[in-house]
């Protein structure tokens, strides 16, 4: 069964206090195109994401979204040798000027070099064992969604399908008939030629033989869009001499259907992985 190309996928990442949230959307797009936004100090792990992505998805616009929630608080690093360095000039300054020494803890923080905040960032190598389970799960989410999206695809162009069968065989009753009305009415050579330049067996043949291959393609699991699209271009060029061949309104009317499921087939076909 054919696959389509939209598709959404979440898992949740835990390590320890960090966690997070990793996130996977497909549209659809010519080739497989993948865009990632990763924490900071994450880039080296985009090929090996790609790996995963590539591994389940063949076709479309993929973005891959890697989201820290929550992580160890910031560490606090006191210099022990500033502190002191600071206490003893205090006393010393208070003991040369006799100044009363009223230096406090709050004051001492707040002296250039005592107190440095350093920022936790989450290791991309420590986090990615767990990570990679969670894309995974993410990535079958969307697997799941786009199998969805190829069933309702499949149905809607079959549906298509049986009814431009439903026109080519009244095509081909009506050219029939009027070979059969022309026949009476022509003589041998002038109904010869007519025989000739109105003949669409070939055409509807044709057409018959793609709706055939459109079917099979259909049941695949993946690969059809790029065919499909070709098969309903075919389809579309034996429509066109048709409607060229017989100049009939019944044939008119019959080959504009035929080209309007062609078209939807078409639009349809960018949907197909």
């Amino acid at each position: 069964m054919i696959t389509g190309m939209t598709g959404f996928g979440a898992c949740e990442v835990t390590l320890g206090k960090i966690k997070g949230v990793a996130e996977i959307k497909t549209v659809n797009h010519r080739y497989l195109d993948v865009a990632f936004y990763l924490p900071v100090g994450f880039s080296s792990l985009e090929d090996k994401i790609q790996k995963i992505i590539a591994g389940r998805v063949k076709r479309g616009r993929v973005t891959v979204s890697v989201k820290i929630t929550d992580r160890p608080h910031t560490n606090i690093i006191l210099n022990q040798d500033a502190v002191k360095r600071y206490l003893d000039f205090a006393r010393s300054l208070g003991k040369k000027h006799h100044i009363k020494n009223d230096i406090t803890v709050a004051d001492i923080m707040r002296l250039p070099g005592v107190v440095e905040a350093k920022e936790v960032f989450v290791q991309a190598g420590e986090l990615w064992p767990v990570l990679e389970k969670s894309l995974r799960k993410a990535v079958a989410g969307v697997v799941v969604m786009r199998q969805r999206e190829g069933k309702a695809l499949s149905v809607d162009i079959n549906g298509q399908l049986s009814l431009m069968q439903q026109q080519i065989r009244l095509i081909k009753a009506r050219t029939s008939a009027l070979l059969k009305d022309s026949k009476s009415k022509m003589g041998p050579d002038e109904f010869s030629s007519y025989q000739k330049s109105n003949d669409v067996n070939e055409e509807t043949a044709r057409l018959a033989h793609y709706i055939d291959e459109a079917k099979m393609l259909l049941k695949q699991v993946e690969g059809s869009g790029k065919k499909l699209d070709f098969i309903a271009q075919e389809m579309q060029r034996e429509t066109n001499t048709i409607g060229s061949k017989v100049q009939d309104k019944v044939v008119a009317a019959a080959v504009i259907a035929i080209k309007s499921k062609v078209e939807k087939i078409r639009e349809q076909s960018n949907n197909v992985e």
